[in-house]
């Protein structure tokens, strides 16, 4: 007797999973599997080919995205097509987040030098030292890294802004202080300088001190804004 009525627990489990395929209509199946196997969203004439004559594609369409409406995954038309996509409120589960490295141009590089060097430093006189004009984009780049920020503005007529470096810059260069950078032996041992140097060149030893100099006023409201400003149209990046 237990065992006839194990059996019959068998055959009911067993037609379980049709009974509850028969309670669901056919044609949300096959537009669950043509949806789920597409690599890319389709309309519903492509749709439509797919299904039985019989079948109102629009009603089946309608239904399928509302059983789907509180899942993970939703049925969602855009651009004419449909497709399944992951619900809007559980898309930050998707965020993925990468460093993209970023490789400097020449100009940047040695504007960065010559602002770690010879902070602080203006504009113009980034250009006098460096022997060439500079093109606003490439403050912006340095400013965009962090290794750089504006110190303050020469107490001279126009009163430009003066630029340092950050705390940002001698972490990533793994320097203890500014102070660390290599010096004109250093520079020379590493075949960064040409052995025919003027008579008198030196290389500045850079303070770690962020203090203002007595040339330097303090920043005013609005100075950061127009520091940090983008790219103007007609700005060309240097070489």
């Amino acid at each position: 007797m237990a065992s006839s009525a194990a059996r019959r627990m068998v055959i009911e489990d067993e037609e379980e999973p049709e009974t509850a395929k028969q309670g669901r209509p056919e044609e949300l199946r096959l537009l669950e599997a043509l949806l789920f196997a597409s690599k890319e969203p389709l309309d519903e004439k492509t749709l439509g080919s797919r299904l039985p004559a019989e079948v109102d594609l629009q009603q089946a369409l309608r239904a399928l995205q509302l059983e789907y409406a509180q899942r993970g995954v939703n049925l969602v038309k855009v651009g004419g097509k449909w497709s399944f996509r992951t619900a809007n409120d559980l898309s930050w589960l998707l965020t993925r987040e990468a460093v993209q490295p970023r490789k400097l141009s020449r100009a940047a590089i040695e504007t960065l030098a010559v602002i770690a060097y010879h902070q602080p430093v203006t504009r113009a006189e980034i250009e006098d030292i460096r022997g060439v004009s500079m093109s606003k984009g490439t403050i912006d780049v340095l400013l965009e890294t962090g290794w750089i920020k504006p110190r303050g503005r020469r107490k001279v007529p126009g009163r430009p802004i003066t630029y340092g470096t950050t705390a940002e810059f001698v972490s990533h260069f793994g320097l203890e202080q500014l102070s660390d950078l290599p010096g004109l032996d250093e520079l020379k041992g590493a075949g960064m300088l040409d052995g025919q140097l003027p008579p008198g060149f030196s290389v500045p030893v850079p303070s770690d001190d962020s203090t203002l100099r007595e040339d330097e006023d303090p920043l005013e409201p609005g100075d950061l804004d127009l520091g940090l400003a983008p790219r103007a149209e007609g700005d060309k990046a240097e070489d």
